[in-house]
């Protein structure tokens, strides 16, 4: 699945998980809508965040089923996940929405997507969007050769991507559990 729109990056070091988002909303391949969108979320009671890259009215949607999934499993973020992406993949409806998911908590990062994906990084390092393997690339090169902490890594690596990316920018939120 090819999402235009946003870069999301999630990075894991030391015991710290952040996850950044751009703010950059785009209309098609020529119009920029909205700089200021925050496209990542603390669900369950702070205790998991979430970034999504794709359709915002899906990327709502599956925000939704995960928190209730949360819920369900008392916010075991792994069986959330698993229970979500089944879903995600057996629903005529579900399999539908365009859209990415990175979603984290103290012990658990993953991306999903709708065709059944489920991906825990064996590196620490999560990205999804139009700028994701420019901030991959980015995050990679910071954790090897520096010693800078989860939350600057994964801003700093928007920045790069904001750098190249047209349908990323520079307007960077960043949530750490």
């Amino acid at each position: 699945m090819t999402i235009k729109g946003t870069t999301i990056c999630a990075v894991r070091r030391n015991g710290m998980t952040a996850i950044a988002g751009d703010g950059q909303v785009t209309m098609g391949e020529s119009v920029i809508m909205k700089n200021g969108a925050v496209k990542v979320r603390r669900l369950y009671n702070g205790q998991v965040v979430i970034g999504f890259a794709g359709s915002v009215a899906d990327a709502f949607a599956l925000c939704e089923r995960l928190e209730s999934k949360l819920n369900q499993f008392a916010g075991n973020l792994q069986r959330a996940a698993v229970e979500l992406a089944l879903d995600w993949r057996t629903d005529k409806t579900m399999r539908k929405l365009e859209a990415m998911m990175i979603c984290a908590d103290k012990e658990n990062l993953f991306v999903m997507d709708g065709s059944g994906n489920l991906i825990e990084p064996d590196d620490g390092i999560l990205t999804i969007g139009s700028g994701g393997n420019y901030a991959l690339a980015a995050a990679k090169a910071m954790m090897e050769n520096t010693e800078l902490r989860a939350d600057e890594i994964a801003k700093k690596a928007l920045l790069i991507a904001s750098s190249i990316c047209v349908f990323t920018n520079d307007h960077i939120t960043v949530e750490v559990v």
